[in-house]
Parts: C-alpha cells; sequence; structure tokens
C-alpha cells in the first residue's frame, strides 16, 4: 500500500493531485488544506509522500516541510506558483525532494514522486553510513586508548597489547570496545 498526503489551500487543486495519485497507484490520499494541518496529519498517518503547496494559512508549506522532516523520513514535494532563489534556498534547507510549478502538468507528477523518494532514500543511507563511520572512529579511539594504558602499565608492545585485548574478547565473547572500555576503568 502506498499512502501520500496533498496539501494545498485551494480544493480543486487537491482534487486534480487525487486523481492523478489515485491513477498512479497510490490507495490512500489524505488531504488538507493548510500548513498546521499538514504537520498534524503526516505525523498522525505516517504517509508514503507527502505534497505541500508553498503558500498557504497558517503555515507555509516550506515551515510545515521542515517541522515533518525533523520528525518523518519522508518525501516531500513541493507545489509552488513562484520559484524564486528564496523559495529555492528555503525549500534545500528543509529536506524538499521536489518541485513542482503550478500549473503543473500531469506527466511532471510520477518523475518528480520518484525523485524525490529516491532523493530521501539516499539521504537516509548516507545519514546511516555516517552513524556508523562515528561509531567506529569511537570505538577506535576507545581501543587505542586502553591499548597504551596497557602498554604503560604492564610494559606490553603495542602488538602485544592488541593481542591480549582480543583475546579477551574471544574468550569473553565481548566486542573489542567492550574490553576496552573495561580496561580503561578499571585503570583509572
Amino acid at each position: 500500500m502506498r499512502s501520500v498526503l496533498v496539501c494545498d489551500d485551494e480544493p480543486i487543486i487537491r482534487m486534480s493531485l487525487k486523481n492523478k495519485l489515485k491513477e498512479l497507484g497510490f490507495d490512500e490520499i489524505r488531504e488538507c488544506g493548510d500548513g498546521e494541518q499538514a504537520v498534524t496529519t503526516a505525523l498522525a498517518t505516517l504517509p508514503d509522500v507527502v505534497i505541500l503547496d508553498v503558500s498557504m494559512p497558517k503555515k507555509d508549506g516550506i515551515a510545515a516541510a521542515r517541522e515533518i522532516r525533523q520528525r518523518l523520513k519522508v518525501p516531500i514535494i513541493l507545489l509552488t506558483a513562484c520559484c524564486d532563489a528564496e523559495t529555492v534556498r528555503r525549500a534545500k534547507e528543509s529536506g524538499i525532494g521536489g518541485f513542482l510549478t503550478k500549473p503543473f502538468r500531469e506527466q511532471d507528477l510520477w518523475p518528480a514522486i520518484e525523485l524525490a523518494c529516491a532523493h530521501a532514500d539516499e539521504v537516509e543511507t548516507l545519514k546511516e553510513e555516517v552513524e556508523d563511520l562515528k561509531e567506529t572512529l569511537e570505538s577506535r579511539k576507545v581501543i587505542e586508548k586502553a591499548k597504551g594504558a596497557l602498554m604503560r602499565s604492564q610494559g606490553l608492545s603495542e602488538p602485544e597489547a592488541f593481542r591480549r585485548m582480543q583475546k579477551l574478547a574471544m574468550d569473553k565473547r565481548k566486542s573489542m570496545r567492550q574490553i576496552a572500555e573495561a580496561i580503561l576503568l578499571t585503570e583509572s
């Protein structure tokens, strides 16, 4: 099942989008008419894609997108009648994955959705890789500190200290980082 949230203050635009989205295979299409409702509905329903108009009452689409992207990993497409440099700058900062200018052509909807989804997937993959690399780097720092502590306290060479930590990790069925943290605790 694929779901989408369409938010535009013009009912005729929402109806047009809704019809085209049904043709494209979206089963669940929710709609609303202002930015505050967009945030509330997105957080409550967790759509696969969000399509937001820029100019809406209560909260503009870019502000709504920023709020949604802070809490959900969902691709967002912006509908706009005016595509000026300031709008593009704000959209980039808010994590917008695609643009459709009004009046949009129906044949432009599918590529905008596909590109926004691909972009969102790529960004999430990169974020996960960055977190993994940070964790690996932090583990290496702890392991290096523990290795240095063993070298100082027991007069071991670097390879000997590392092998001792490896053996302890295998014998105790713990990660190298867990062993390193335990060594640092006992050394302090």
